[in-house]
């Protein structure tokens, strides 16, 4: 019998393209799931147009933006308490095979030690064009980087294998893992939220697995580089916050050596480049609100 599968689907004003993702959802092969779309307080008509287009869809409404891991959380909670053996967080501007859930299930019931599963995600405009095959995390740099990235596929990755992290574009959770380390943490805000909630599964000795034979294409243009101070920020500050919570024992020891040489390289860019000024003062910033232990939103 197939185990029981709860799908999340985050929205915040996103309605054109939930409504292409709950349609590609309905077509899939395992018969044996059910999908929650989790409102972000919506703006647009995504809730009215979601209950009239897929009425038997359960829609959470929350009254304002609680961010990914927030919104995503209010599925996950739903999720557990009405049982789900399984839970699948899927971004809603994605689109799925067929078979992309049946091929993650059927390697997270090979090996009970399987914790969380990911797919192998291409961009949706150039469906040959891998965006990630897994994750790996560099603790020289506090930073995380998706295999395969802007590569077409020619089957460079095609074996299941163990990876570092997974994105939360595409994340299947067994049941237990929640149970033993929780859920997403929320005072990320913007980032390294699933980065981290790999590491923590990892280190609750769990095998974060990557599926190739799962995939899913994802609207994400090439031609949108991070960049934004915001950006900047978010992965400065986050990084480090996931180093001293979830990293190697190496990371751990060189974490405050690193911040003195960060700082520095940043004084000399602002002295010597004038062009990446606003860059370097957002690497500062989030360096000290890491420092002072200020999380959340950016203010």
């Amino acid at each position: 019998m197939q185990k029981e599968v709860y799908i999340i689907v985050l929205n915040w004003n996103g309605k054109e393209d939930t409504l292409e993702c709950l349609e590609s959802l309905e077509k899939i092969n395992y018969s044996n799931y059910k999908i929650v779309v989790v409102d972000n307080g919506s703006e647009d008509d995504s809730v009215s147009e979601t209950k009239k287009q897929f009425p038997k869809v359960k829609i959470i409404e929350n009254k304002k933006n609680l961010g990914f891991a927030g919104g995503n959380n209010v599925g996950i909670k739903y999720a557990i308490n009405s049982g789900a053996r399984y839970v699948l967080l899927i971004n809603n501007d994605t689109m799925v095979e067929e078979n992309f859930l049946s091929e993650l299930v059927e390697v997270g019931e090979s090996d009970e030690k399987v914790g969380v599963l990911g797919s192998k995600i291409y961009f949706h405009s150039e469906p040959d064009r891998i965006w990630f095959a897994g994750g790996k995390v560099s603790w020289l740099k506090n930073k995380g980087t998706h295999i395969g990235l802007d590569q077409i596929d020619n089957g460079q990755y095609d074996k299941i294998k163990e990876t570092d992290y997974l994105t939360g574009c595409c994340l299947l959770i067994k049941r237990e893992v929640i149970e033993k380390i929780g859920v997403l943490e929320e005072d990320y805000f913007l980032y390294y939220e699933d980065t981290d909630f790999s590491l923590r599964a990892k280190n609750a000795n769990y095998k974060i697995v990557y599926v190739p034979k799962s995939k899913i294409y994802h609207k994400i243009s090439r031609s949108t580089k991070p960049g934004s101070s915001d950006y900047i920020y978010y992965h400065t500050r986050n990084g480090l916050v996931m180093a001293r919570r979830t990293g190697s024992l190496l990371s751990k020891i060189i974490l405050y050596p690193h911040c003195v040489y960060l700082f520095l390289k940043q004084i000399i860019k602002i002295i010597f480049i004038p062009k990446k000024r606003e860059w370097a003062f957002a690497v500062l910033k989030g360096e000290k609100d890491f420092l002072s232990g200020k999380m959340g939103k950016a203010e």
